[in-house]
Parts: structure tokens; sequence; C-alpha cells
């Protein structure tokens, strides 16, 4: 891995932290507050690739499993991961691939609408699909209940995706960190 590499996967991991910062929302009807950090996971994908942007935020998810608190509120450590939320925090680098893989495979086509299905994709069915099913678990509620209750994430992570996506094309626009055409990051080329 290169200087260049491991130095965007650290700035994506700061940036998660940062977005931890902004206080967290306490939801109705679920025990999982909305937060401003899955906004991170699109960014992260979106912008770095699937590669670079599933390791910078799996590098986020480790400092939230030994403890540090890096999650909204001065969350972190095993006590978040084994509770209600723990499956979306677990989620966060897989939605993060999974937009970067996205990405890649639709970089020639890559517009505002693309970025906003990618973003979607990942950036919360991905951590609906992991988080929720580990919500209901974790807090002895009904996979009906718990997917019901989940609805209020809608407004909020509809709105991540936009702003993700107007960065993410901006981005793409002024400095492209993926290599056009193919389905790899840029900085998986070997000299």
């Amino acid at each position: 891995m290169r200087t260049k590499d491991m130095a965007q996967i650290a700035l994506f991991a700061a940036i998660m932290v940062v977005l931890g910062f902004f206080p967290l929302i306490e939801l109705p009807l679920v025990p999982a507050p909305l937060t401003s950090q899955t906004l991170g996971v699109i960014l992260a994908g979106s912008i770095i690739g699937a590669r670079r942007g599933g390791l910078a935020i799996l590098l986020f998810v480790v400092l939230v499993v030994i403890g540090l608190p890096v999650l909204p509120g001065g969350r972190g450590g095993l006590g978040v991961i084994l509770g209600p939320t723990g499956g979306f925090v677990l989620a966060y680098p897989v939605g993060a691939y999974v937009t970067g893989l996205l990405t890649e495979r639709l970089w020639k086509r890559y517009n505002q609408w693309t970025a906003m299905l990618c973003n979607f994709v990942g950036g919360a069915l991905v951590l609906y699909a992991i988080g929720i099913p580990w919500m209901a678990v974790a807090a002895h509620l009904s996979m009906e209940k718990a997917v019901t209750g989940s609805v209020v994430f809608l407004p909020g992570d509809l709105l991540k995706v936009v702003i993700g996506s107007l960065a993410a094309v901006t981005v793409r626009r002024a400095y492209p960190m993926i290599t056009p055409g193919t389905p790899r990051s840029a900085g998986d080329e070997r000299a």
C-alpha cells in the first residue's frame, strides 16, 4: 500500500471521528439514534473507492471497538457494539465498500443520479440490512417492529445521500481519486 493510500485512509477515518462531534438525535420507536456518521461512510466509498473507503471505515470501527469515544455522545467500546446500534456500526465498512464498488463500476457514467443510487445502496440499504436485524435481537424487538420503527431514519439518510452525492460528484470533477474505466481504486496500480 502506498503512502498516499494510507494518508487517504487515515483522513477518512478522521472525518468519521469529526462527524461524531455532531450530536446524535434520539428517534421514537427504535433504540438507535440518527447520527451524521453515515455521511462519512458515503463519502469514503464514493470519493476514495471500495478498498480504501472500506479500510478507512474499518479503521474507525476498530477505534470504536477498543473503546475510544468517537461515536456521537462520546460513546465507544464493546458495550456499544453489543448493544442495539452495534450492527449499524459494524455495517459501516461494508457500506463504504459497497458504495465504492458501485461507484467504481459506474465510473464512466457517474453523475448526480448514479451517485445517489450508489450512495443509497451502500450508505443506507446495506446499513439497514445489517443493522436492523442486529437491533431487533439486541433490543429484543420483533423484526417487524424493528423494520417499521427504522422508517424514521429514511428522511435523514436521504438527505445524507444527496449531500454525499453532491460532494462526490464535485470531487470527481475537481480531483478524481478513483481511476476511470477500471473497477479498482487509483491506488491499486502497481509499477
